[in-house]
């Protein structure tokens, strides 16, 4: 099983992934995480990548997914080509990576959007201020639902965001398996306070899955 973790930069992406590995592998499972390759180039670089760099930072990201599937039962990736190809086309007006992005995306069994509830923090090169994080929470909303690509939304601090991703994955306290997708997007209005405030109430209903503790 691959998941991958999309959203706006500082919502936890990095380390929900490492929580939420921990936790599958306390189930027994083979878990190998997959960093994000973009903050890698850019500390190795000591800048942000040009144009005619995005592709095959993207290719290299899907790349190492490719390897860690091979070795592991179940693939955590801290981000997808579809980030890269997002800021892309934000940033330089390059819309050519979303082909091979969604492609790519369309081969992962699940992806959870982290949402905007984290408050924003700096992160030298890597981030480029609060103002960016809505527009590329559209982006990939956007993005994800013309492709047809089926994902979950990820909110909560400290444990409760990692007992509402491994709720989302449905892997409760049992092997994890991919449960039937689903997707939701509100139709009155984009503001993150009340798409939280729903999917908590979901997740908080009797009978709601969260991960043994």
């Amino acid at each position: 099983m691959k998941i991958a973790l999309l959203g706006a930069e500082s919502t936890g992406k990095t380390q929900l992934a490492q929580e939420l590995a921990s936790f599958l592998r306390a189930q027994g499972q083979s878990v190998e995480v997959v960093p994000e390759v973009l903050r890698q180039w850019c500390e190795r670089e000591g800048r942000t990548p040009q144009p005619q760099e995005q592709l095959p930072i993207a290719q290299e990201q899907e790349r190492q997914v490719d390897q860690a599937a091979g070795r592991a039962g179940i693939v955590v990736a801290d981000t997808s080509a579809l980030m890269v190809a997002i800021y892309s086309a934000m940033l330089f007006e390059d819309a050519t990576l979303y082909q091979f992005a969604l492609e790519r995306q369309r081969t992962y069994d699940i992806t959870l959007l982290t949402g905007l509830d984290l408050p924003w923090v700096a992160d030298g090169l890597q981030r480029d201020g609060p103002h960016v994080r809505e527009p590329v929470d559209a982006l990939v909303r956007a993005a994800l639902q013309r492709a047809g690509v089926p994902y979950r939304l990820v909110y909560g601090s400290g444990r409760e965001r990692l007992a509402n991703a491994v709720a989302a994955i449905g892997a409760g306290d049992r092997p994890a398996a991919p449960s039937r997708p689903w997707s939701w997007s509100c139709e009155k209005c984009g503001d993150p306070d009340c798409e939280h405030r729903l999917f908590t109430g979901l997740w908080g209903s009797p009978g709601a899955g969260r991960p043994a503790t």
